[in-house]
């Protein structure tokens, strides 16, 4: 088996029973704010175009390139579509003329002959964009786990499929907290640090599960290009930033274990595969160029950016004209309206009105009148300032998912009083009336009946109460807070109060004072 990098999450597996095009990206993507890092243009993208299958994982834009693919990817490949609750990516992939459509079964192994493959879906409303996947491949000679940015919860099934020589996986996720937020510039340094921290502290979750012998990080980070992003590579020209790059994680993981073998990944990476020997190469950057990039990446950076502001241009030239406040506001009402009247579950979550300023237009969200209108004044909790351009063309394009668009370019402000409120940004990516009933559905679901399981002191619900990983395999106690390793939300267990997010309550209760409390019950005659 061979497998050739092809930049961010993309990779092309060619194998006995066939080859595999995954998530090919050029860009730029998220209106001109994303570049992969480093420069994937000079790979041979009409050789890879010309692949039997084509897997694209989700929807985000870094890993779903509608321009890349009208351009090089042949409109009879053979696709293998996860298994996700609602159509959008079916019908993104129909659209652009990919009809030869294979519908996946999730976590069912599919054979082509030599080759067997498997498409393991997440589907909660903060995994992706509604949903995200992962691709287990094997051929005989080799077995691999292309994890991408999905974050399985029963890893035991996941690896039943065959225990993967080779593991690629998402180090450097996109979570834009605390960057756009209205902090003291000291508290942006510490939640960036706390944000890099919990994302290093995932990804060695996975591998020492996984357990793979050889280990290949990607899936990040991107290149800000745009000038106002530009100081937001990496970990931010003032340390206020969130990615690490795949040198700096090889540098973490093999500080934390040693004996594991990890290796650059990069757009040329060439990585072969046989009965348990491998060899890594690289086919488009010399040993030279790869140290400039990594040892002096600010200048490799700056020449990016200089080079590439056509694209930016192009990008902006795209945008919809801005339409003016008073229609801006009709178009967003007849849109939204009737998605908040459907969304119950969603007006409880927020729990009042949400600022947005958009170039001239200052209007409220009132969640729970499910009503939009001028804003009159009033305290809001939680506010956004965001570009007329960019709301103006999501309205072209009646963009339903506002987090693969607006959210990860960047080019927005927000602001909050409070914690973090999961279920605004959820509402922003489920404006259409199959995503706002899908995950109404799913909130409603959620109610907790899985049995208990003793933490050290503390007997907690065995499933944690965001996207109900199994708190005995990833739940950590320290100082009476309980840490979910998967996505680093905390719970005061004294009182079962979700620390990271307004709701999503734990069941808990101390051992000590649950035997004390038997003790002195009276007696039953």
């Amino acid at each position: 088996m061979r497998i050739t990098g092809l930049g961010h999450a993309g990779m092309f597996i060619e194998t006995r029973g066939g080859s595999i095009l995954c998530d090919p990206v050029i860009g730029p993507t998220f209106f001109g704010s994303w570049f992969p890092f480093p420069d994937n243009r000079g790979l041979d993208w009409e050789k890879f175009g010309d692949a039997d299958f084509l897997y694209v994982s989700h929807r985000h834009r870094d890993h779903f390139d509608p321009a890349l693919m009208h351009r090089y990817v042949p409109k009879d490949i053979k696709v293998l579509l996860p298994e996700y609750p609602t159509e959008d990516l079916e019908n993104d992939l129909r659209s652009l003329g990919y009809e030869n459509i294979i519908h996946t079964q999730a976590g069912v192994p599919l054979e082509f002959g030599d080759l067997k493959v498997m498409v393991t879906p997440l589907r909660a409303p903060s995994d992706g964009p509604i949903g995200d996947s992962s691709l287990s491949v094997d051929d005989g000679t080799a077995s691999i786990l292309n994890q991408n940015d999905s974050h399985p919860l029963d890893l035991e099934k996941l690896l039943g499929f065959s225990h993967p020589q080779a593991y690629f996986t998402q180090v450097s996720g996109a979570i834009w907290w605390p960057m756009v937020y209205d902090l003291p510039q000291d508290a942006k340094q510490n939640f960036a640090r706390l944000k890099r921290d919990a994302q290093n502290k995932r990804a060695m979750y996975y591998i020492e599960k996984v357990d793979a012998e050889h280990v290949f990080p990607m899936a990040g980070p991107p290149m800000f290009l745009r000038e106002e992003l530009f100081r937001y590579n990496g970990l931010g020209l003032d340390n206020d930033a969130i990615f690490t790059d795949q040198r700096e994680f090889l540098d973490h993981m093999k500080e934390l274990r040693p004996q594991q073998k990890g290796y650059l990944y990069l757009p040329g990476t060439v990585v072969d595969l046989n009965d348990g020997e491998i060899s890594v190469t690289q086919s488009l950057y010399s040993d030279d160029e790869i140290e400039h990039i990594f040892g002096s990446k600010w200048d490799y950076l700056a020449e990016q950016r200089d080079s590439r502001q056509d694209e930016i241009v192009a990008e902006e030239a795209s945008r919809a004209a801005v339409l003016p406040p008073d229609e801006m506001l009709a178009a967003l009402k007849e849109w939204w309206e009737p998605l908040l009247r459907r969304g119950r579950i969603f007006r409880e979550g927020v729990g009042g009105p949400v600022r947005y300023t958009i170039g001239d237009l200052d209007m409220v969200v009132d969640f729970p009148k499910a009503k939009l209108r001028e804003y009159a004044g009033e305290e809001t909790s939680y506010w956004f300032t965001i570009p007329a351009d960019l709301v103006s063309t999501n309205i072209r394009d009646h963009e339903i998912d506002w987090s693969n668009s607006i959210f990860l370019s960047m080019q927005f402000q927000a602001g909050r009083v409070g914690k973090f409120n999961e279920f605004i940004y959820t509402f922003m990516k489920c404006l259409s009336r199959d995503r706002i009933e899908y995950v109404e559905n799913w909130y409603a679901e959620q109610s907790d009946v899985s049995e208990d399981v003793q933490l050290e002191e503390w007997v907690v619900q065995r499933r944690c109460p965001h996207l109900r990983a199994d708190l005995s395999k990833t739940g950590k106690i320290e100082a009476g807070v309980l840490t979910c390793s998967l996505h680093d939300w905390k719970w005061d267990l004294a009182s079962g109060k979700c620390l990271t997010t307004q709701g999503h309550p734990i069941r808990s209760h101390n051992v000590e004072d649950a035997v004390s409390r038997s003790a002195n019950a009276p007696a039953v005659a």
